[in-house]
């Protein structure tokens, strides 16, 4: 009798784990603390058995479900697919394939979004293709001024080629090492960035891999305190960013949905009000992340000189 006490006392206090429980854990039920390791196996299932109980289905309202069905269908777009070279896109959109933490990879357009009507899916219409976006772009700017036009032919733009647009932003990264670069040399925050990433670099010694650590996601770094991340050389308000924006990702008040899918104001407004990330740092991610075209920084003086300067040396 008092090991069948025990038991059901263990089993009680078992749990499911923290992925899991995102999964499969009803919204209104508590968190449950991880299982412990010499519990048994038969606790753990027949303890998750119970806490996974059915719960009412919320109907999907007719007007969303369009919405809904093409955000799941950009879900199921992964990694492994290869991507096309000539892909709808458009001036106001997000051009740059995204991976979210979970590992997924996220366009705009996919071919469900091109075939359904704007207000269902309450994205702008593609208006021309990753295969053709550098070339209007650049007949744009030589209309707009043709002096632009020998700077242009001296400098090809890889970036915004329809090979450069198939590269893979991890959101993340970019505003994390866009932090890390404020106000410090190109060298130093390199350094930053290599430190950072080796901080957590036995996350990926004990999974065997014989790779390069990759970036950490925010799971990894929101736990982090802020005298551990300052380890990598950040200030202590640098790392207080980078924690504060692992825990926006990680609780779901920054989505990679939402820099799909946010218009030009929406993803200023919104990413403005991260601490850490000022109205620079969150156009030159819309521009050179996120691979919109219809954004330019007037904030910072030197950059219209500079322009002009280039110009006139072409």
């Amino acid at each position: 009798m008092a090991s069948q006490r025990t038991l059901r006392s263990a089993t009680r206090s078992s749990a499911i784990s923290t992925s899991d429980l995102n999964q499969k854990t009803p919204p209104h039920k508590s968190p449950i603390s991880p299982a412990r390791p010499n519990q048994s196996k038969a606790s753990t299932v027949e303890h998750a058995s119970r806490e996974a109980q059915p719960v009412d289905v919320v109907s999907i309202p007719p007007s969303k479900k369009a919405k809904v069905d093409s955000q799941a269908s950009m879900l199921r777009n992964r990694a492994s697919s290869p991507l096309s070279l000539d892909r709808p896109a458009g001036p106001h959109s997000t051009n740059a394939p995204l991976k979210t933490p979970r590992g997924s990879r996220l366009i705009t357009y996919t071919q469900e979004i091109v075939d359904s009507s704007p207000p269902k899916t309450g994205i702008l219409r593609p208006t021309t293709s990753t295969g053709q976006l550098l070339d209007e772009a650049c007949a744009h700017l030589i209309q707009a001024d043709s002096r632009l036009q020998p700077l242009i032919a001296k400098h090809h733009c890889q970036l915004f080629s329809a090979d450069g647009l198939t590269e893979v932003i991890e959101p993340f990264q970019s505003l994390c090492s866009s932090i890390m670069a404020q106000q410090v040399s190109g060298a130093a925050a390199s350094s930053i960035k290599k430190k950072f990433i080796d901080l957590f670099r036995d996350d990926v010694e004990g999974t065997g891999s014989t790779d390069d650590p990759p970036f950490p996601s925010p799971a990894q770094v929101a736990p982090c305190s802020v005298q551990f991340l300052r380890q990598a050389g950040l200030s202590a308000r640098k790392a207080e960013y980078i924690k504060g924006l692992a825990e926006k990702f990680e609780n779901g008040e920054l989505k990679t949905e939402m820099l799909i899918n946010a218009s030009d104001e929406e993803l200023l407004e919104t990413l403005t009000a991260v601490r850490g990330l000022g109205l620079w740092s969150v156009q030159m991610f819309a521009c050179f992340a996120l691979k919109r075209t219809d954004i330019f920084s007037t904030g910072r003086q030197g950059a219209p000189h500079r322009l002009e300067n280039a110009v006139e040396a072409c």
